[in-house]
């Protein structure tokens, strides 16, 4: 008797609809075919003791699947139920003329219990576009796929119930989630507040700019200066996502299982990968590519502490995905494209000693040193930078006030008034929606300039030695602090004060 289940594999953030056709016949064998990696070879031992804990069996007989289409490359234990429920209908145990109306995934343990699987949300959504009634999946993902309106999601804990809904029509508890209710309910809750910040105003002036605009930021300060401690309290001045965002962002998470029992993300995303990480692991790929950390950050942070301390190699793959904010990985079979639109933030300490600059501290770096020091991080990676500020160490009279700084609530309205003036700028353009996006046409049409301030960029390129990508940095940073200042045109104070924002370029680092 043949049978068909539905299945569904992801690949980047896509899902693709699986057939899983089992046909049981006179004979004896277990034959899967249609490139099943070694875990789902593997399933038939999981499925064997699920089925026979439950009062069930695979019946000795020669049992044929097939995973369609057969050209396409499957992976992971998520088709252990798709598999058991084909084989149980298939050999006449159950009867069932529903069954080809649900998308059915999940992993068995030799119980019969579920365990959770990756990319519940891409699965639901593909699920939705295609016209099914259901997706019945692991409880623990249910509240991650009702997310997805217009389709019923059923989370389930043991296939014993999946039989019993399919066998004797008892009923499955459906789980609803009002999505617009899950996606205001943390919104607003940040775990990091800039009020616990003493002093560095300045710098708290140049982590505005950068959320204000979108602009990636480097800090440069010797250790216990405040770095990590400003990196953390970004997210909470970046504007609240929109809802778009969040299902975007969560998507990603869903990719790599990283929604266990939640529902949508309303909080921006804060990855911080050790300096030890490997480039795959960094901007995705792998045997069956998966998403890596600039991906994980999509509209969202990626802080890189102790920048120069990274490989060099690593560092260098970052370069294109800062500037076409996604990550397109290829293998002979199959091409997969991740967003990874993202704010850099990345620190540093001055030089191998780490207090250079430092007038309180004995100078332990040699210019040679210093040389090769900075030499670890590549010009084309700091011109991707727009923001370069030196981070010095906090006075006591100033660690020791009472008085708390401004807090993030206060700071995230202005820089959502200047992302608002951004976004109606903008309307009209695909794929820009905040001034780091520009790209040089779109910066000579909005950050046109008088012949004073022209002038001075001028004299500033000249003497610091700076790229054209820089000049485009510069004019982008002046073109934020303007929208901080609700101005319609970018002036010379504007440039003047983008132009301090360059502090890596400054001759006086190298000694």
């Amino acid at each position: 008797m043949l049978t068909k289940v539905f299945g569904s594999a992801v690949f980047g953030v896509e899902a693709t609809t699986i057939t899983v056709e089992v046909n049981v016949d006179k004979g004896v064998g277990y034959h899967l075919v249609g490139l099943p990696d070694n875990a789902i070879k593997e399933s038939n031992y999981r499925i064997a003791a699920a089925l026979l804990n439950n009062g069930y069996k695979i019946p000795g007989k020669k049992i044929t699947i097939n995973m369609a289409p057969a050209d396409l490359r499957k992976e992971g234990s998520a088709y252990d139920l798709t598999l058991a429920l084909g084989i149980l209908t298939a050999s006449g145990q159950i009867q069932s003329t529903d069954l080809e109306k649900y998308i059915i995934m999940g992993e068995l343990s030799l119980d019969g219990s579920l365990q959770p699987i990756k990319g519940a949300l891409p699965i639901a959504i593909k699920a939705r576009e295609e016209g099914f009634t259901g997706f019945i999946l692991p409880k623990d993902n249910a509240k991650e796929a009702a997310i997805v309106s217009d389709l019923k999601v059923y989370g389930i804990e043991n296939i014993k119930e999946v039989i019993d809904f399919f066998d004797k029509d008892e009923p499955l508890e459906q789980t609803i989630v009002d999505t617009r209710a899950e996606f205001y309910k943390n919104l607003d809750f940040p775990e990091f507040d800039f009020s616990d910040v003493r002093g560095q105003e300045s710098i708290k002036r140049c982590m505005e700019i950068a959320a204000a605009g979108g602009h990636n930021i480097i800090l440069i300060g010797p250790p216990g200066s405040g770095k990590t401690m400003l990196a953390k309290r970004l997210p909470s001045i970046l504007p609240p996502m929109t809802l778009q965002e969040a299902l975007e962002t969560t998507k990603i998470h869903s990719v790599v299982g990283k929604i266990k029992n939640m529902g949508l993300m309303s909080q921006r995303p804060f990855r911080s990968p050790h300096h030890t990480i490997s480039d795959v692991a960094l901007v995705g790929g792998g045997a069956y590519p998966q998403p890596g950390e600039i991906s994980l950050s999509h509209n969202g942070v990626l802080f890189l502490d102790e920048l120069p301390e990274f490989k060099r190699g690593v560092l260098e793959v970052m370069r294109q995905p800062l500037e076409d904010r996604e990550v397109t990985i290829s293998r002979a079979r199959f091409t997969v494209t991740y967003p990874s639109s993202f704010m850099l933030v990345a620190s540093m300490n001055p030089s191998p000693g780490g207090y250079f600059n430092d007038p309180d501290a004995p100078v332990t770096s040699s210019p040679a040193e210093m040389q090769r020091y900075l030499g670890k991080i590549s010009g084309p990676l700091l011109d991707r930078i727009d923001i370069h500020i030196e981070v010095t160490p906090v006075p006591f009279e100033k660690l020791s006030e009472d008085r708390k700084g401004e807090s993030s609530v206060e700071i995230r309205k202005r820089v959502t008034a200047a992302r608002e003036i951004q976004t109606e700028r903008f309307k009209e353009l695909e794929n820009v929606h905040y001034n780091a996006q520009m790209n040089t046409k779109q910066i000579r049409a909005y950050c046109k300039l008088d012949d004073a301030s022209k002038s001075l960029l001028k004299n500033a390129m000249e003497r610091l030695n700076l790229s054209a990508r820089a000049y485009d940095r510069i004019l982008k940073v002046a073109r934020t602090i303007a929208d901080l200042e609700i101005a319609e045109q970018v002036t010379g104070t504007h440039i003047s004060e983008a132009i301090q924002y360059r502090s890596l370029d400054r001759e006086g680092w190298l000694g």
